[in-house]
């Protein structure tokens, strides 16, 4: 892909969408879209965008000021600002945000009783919108399938789908044209939807960022929120371990959840 100062940075964003291999740019352009595409640390600084970024840093005097914001902190931030910033503040409100207003279940289920136990949810549960989490994109076409045949309005999003198509979805989904979004995490970060209440993670995510980031779309704006897991024999471990990394207790699902936990009082 080229761009240049010449040609407008909507059409490269929409571009960078697609998969790009080699961009050629003038320096001032690669600033322009590193500020415009590029948004929390911990996904600036993974494998294919930090050699870039290190790369844009050493342009810059050795007094400059660097700070990084992100919802999580994982190795590879910390090796980031161990190299790059010399006795660095640090203000950390994982405690306050991040888990604040998520109420947490699990369900133990098997496989093939997946898609009932979700009927049974959306029967029981007081959703106004709700976001439900798959681990790949085919399954996320596969589940909305379903979701449709049971009854319910549905959309779907993953990152094989076309920026603009993309666009549409979540845009009509934020207009409330639909209750339900099925997608893969690239809708995790960054997404603020006041009217999604609950979270459903159909296919339970393999480590604690990603969890945090998936039951972080409910409970915007000191809202309420409902996050519920639908756990195999498969994921006991990766739960166990999510919950000694986060501090946190995701309880079994009760026969009844009480609609105070995730239901805005009128």
């Amino acid at each position: 892909m080229v761009t240049t100062g010449g040609t407008l940075l909507k059409d490269d964003i929409l571009r960078l969408g697609q998969t790009v291999h080699i961009l050629v740019a003038t320096p001032g352009r690669v600033l322009d879209l590193a500020g415009k595409v590029m948004d929390e640390a911990d996904k600036l600084l993974s494998p294919e965008f930090q050699p870039v970024i290190e790369q844009l840093i050493s342009y810059h005097p050795l007094n400059r000021q660097i700070m990084l914001f992100s919802a999580t902190f994982p190795i590879i931030v910390k090796a980031f600002k161990d190299k790059f910033l010399a006795k660095p503040y640090e203000i950390n409100l994982m405690e306050e945000l991040t888990l604040k207003g998520v109420t947490q279940f699990y369900a133990f289920v098997e496989e093939k009783q997946k898609v009932h136990c979700l009927n049974t949810l959306f029967s029981k549960l007081q959703i106004n919108q709700s976001i439900i989490f798959c681990n790949s994109t085919s399954r996320v076409e596969l589940l909305a399938k379903k979701i449709t045949e049971l009854g319910y309005s549905c959309f779907y999003i993953h990152a094989k789908m076309l920026q603009a198509h993309r666009n549409r979805v979540f845009h009509d989904f934020r207009a409330g044209r639909t209750r339900h979004l099925v997608c893969s995490d690239l809708l995790t970060r960054g997404i603020d939807i006041q009217a999604v209440n609950v979270v459903i993670n159909f296919d339970f995510p393999k480590n604690s960022e990603t969890y945090l980031h998936r039951i972080g779309r409910s409970g915007r704006f000191g809202h309420l929120g409902l996050a519920i897991n639908l756990i195999t024999y498969d994921d006991r471990f990766n739960l166990y371990r999510i919950e000694q990394e986060l501090g946190t207790e995701i309880a079994p699902i009760p026969p009844v959840i009480e609609p105070s936990l995730y239901v805005a009082l009128q």
